[in-house]
């Protein structure tokens, strides 16, 4: 028995700069590792891996029991009868892509497509959706709740590991889960003593994590200054202690300036607001849907060409008007294809008369974007042209794209950590997608004799 997606694919892993971006990617473990050092996981398992992983929406222990239960996928990945990895090496060995990385390989398979004929870059449609970030509701609450635990841990384990330490630390654990009960208890009531009880529990937690953080901050003083000596056997454990309180505490001062600003001065619109102590990169996302006004993450602009292949990908830095995301969209379609699009279209989101014209200079034929407001009578002649109606109805598929890349590839969260990690789940997300398509499109898909010939 075999499986007819990952024999199609299996010959358009084999390509070489898909394995030499691989083997790049696996020489970043450490200096002079490509020469030297044990044997690692081989370049093209690797890349194999993390496509079967992504198409099937595996966990990382999943695809290890996986690998080792079923010999079509130790075929697929060509491990046959070597032991498997563990699923933590695999896990680092993926984080090895990096951003880079994974839009190369995506590059690189839209390329193929471009070669087997499955896309011309004829017609696009482009569209803009929240992916959101692995985090919790972001209540400044819970952020100072969550800053209080971080600060805790690692001074603890910088006291552990220096000698002759006399630094003792408390751990407020049980005072600031009094302190949430007490804000969530508060903050049911709309009563002026409710209120009043809320900003007064804030105010007790804000303290206790303000002096935290000011006794973090003279133990990252005591360490620099030479006071606090780690033990040798605990080195390395201090100094992870120690970088990881360096790139907390700043994040902990915006929290409590934050929470002050928005309980204590009733600033709701505070700058640069932190959602997530874990992955600061989040930002609010306000799509205009009535059962989620707001969303936790990142905004990613999708391009889609024929075949249901999507030829480029973009993740913004906030919250970006979808009226800037034309312009970029169109660019790197031509960057790409080496002309415009014959076809271009966009939900009414994107119009604007600047976006119209600037689609007609680079050479789009047919632009279909929806006017917004009151239309002219020459304006609403030309949207009921009937090439202009055709745009609409094939526009409308990227929203069946947009529910498939969500649903079917894992991308309505992103599960990778930091800012790199969550544009690499939504790169490999999107390859995995592209796989598909273009086993779907006939991609190396051959006449199968039957056992007579």
């Amino acid at each position: 028995m075999g499986d007819p997606v990952l024999d199609s694919l299996d010959c358009l892993l084999e390509d070489p700069e898909l394995l030499a971006v691989s083997t790049r990617a696996l020489a970043m473990r450490s200096p002079g590792s490509s020469t030297a050092g044990r044997e690692g996981i081989a370049p093209d398992r690797l890349l194999r891996c993390v496509v079967l992983k992504h198409i099937k929406g595996w966990s990382y222990r999943e695809l290890h029991r996986e690998l080792r239960a079923s010999l079509l996928y130790r075929r697929f990945t060509r491990f046959y009868e070597d032991p498997i990895p563990n699923f933590s090496n695999l896990c680092r060995s993926f984080a090895l892509f990096g951003k880079e990385g994974t839009e190369q390989i995506h590059q690189r398979i839209v390329q193929q497509a471009k070669a087997a004929a499955i896309i011309a870059g004829k017609k696009l449609r482009t569209d803009t959706t929240a992916v959101e970030t692995n985090i919790h509701h972001p209540t400044d609450s819970a952020l100072l709740a969550d800053s209080l635990r971080i600060m805790t841990r690692y001074v603890q384990r910088i006291a552990e590991g220096c000698q002759e330490s006399e630094l003792r630390m408390v751990n407020h654990a049980r005072a600031s889960k009094h302190r949430l009960l007490e804000i969530g208890r508060a903050a049911r009531t709309l009563t002026q003593a409710g209120q009043e009880q809320l900003k007064q529990s804030y105010k007790k937690l804000i303290v206790l994590t303000r002096r935290v953080s000011a006794q973090a901050a003279a133990v990252l003083e005591d360490l620099k200054d030479g006071q606090l000596v780690a033990r040798a056997e605990a080195f390395m454990k201090v100094v992870a202690a120690e970088g990881s309180l360096k790139h907390y505490l700043p994040l902990v001062e915006k929290i409590i300036t934050q929470s002050q600003a928005r309980i204590l001065g009733a600033q709701t619109r505070h700058p640069e607001k932190i959602l997530s102590l874990f992955e600061p990169h989040s930002a609010v996302i306000r799509k205009g849907k009535a059962h989620k006004p707001n969303e936790f993450g990142r905004l990613v602009r999708i391009d889609e060409v024929e075949n249901g292949v999507v030829s480029h990908y973009a993740v913004a830095s906030g919250n970006l008007c979808d009226q800037q995301q034309w312009i970029p969209a169109l660019t790197a379609h031509v960057e790409l294809f080496g002309q415009a699009p014959r076809l271009a279209a966009a939900d009414r989101g994107f119009w604007n008369s600047a976006n119209e014209k600037a689609a007609a200079q680079l050479g789009v034929e047919q632009v279909v974007l929806p006017g917004r407001g009151r239309l002219s009578a020459a304006r609403a002649a030309r949207q009921k042209e009937r090439w202009f109606r055709r745009g609409q109805s094939w526009r409308a598929g990227i929203e069946a794209r947009l529910s498939t890349l969500k649903h079917r590839f894992g991308m309505q969260r992103a599960l990778y950590k930091g800012e790199i990690g969550f544009e690499r789940h939504v790169g490999w997300c999107i390859i995995a997608h592209n796989l598909v398509a273009m086993t779907r499109a006939g991609y190396n898909r051959g006449k199968h004799s039957c056992r007579s010939g």
